[in-house]
């Protein structure tokens, strides 16, 4: 199983595997605190990406279809987290605001498809 949490919920026992999984480190949050198994980083967007989105130079629908073009690119950045995932709960951890539109949502959506 994979889900999605926000750093800034509280941990829960049915979180299993909890891997923060944006390129930056999330403001206010000390690294005890997150109870973490590890930062995945190379699971988040690129930085070219994520500037460009934040900047408002590309839409919502191109940075989805951006960013898994670069998840499918690397299938040994994620594959260990599927396997993972096929045996137990794995958390992943965003710090972004936007709960409707973030990578963590397509990150998540990906690598459940990847576990069918």
């Amino acid at each position: 199983m994979i889900q999605l949490k926000r750093v800034y919920d509280p941990v829960a026992a049915s979180d299993g595997h909890r891997f923060l999984v944006d390129r930056l480190w999330p403001r206010g949050v000390r690294k005890e605190e997150l109870h973490l198994q590890g930062w995945a980083k190379e699971l988040a967007p690129s930085d070219l990406l994520r500037r460009r989105y934040h900047a408002g130079r590309i839409s919502w629908e191109q940075f989805q279809q951006e960013y898994v073009g670069e998840l499918e690119a690397d299938p040994a950045a994620w594959a260990s987290y599927v396997q993972l995932a096929r045996h137990a709960t794995v958390t992943l951890l965003i710090a972004a605001r936007d709960a409707q539109q973030n990578h963590g949502m397509v990150l998540r959506d990906f690598l459940v498809k990847q576990l069918i």
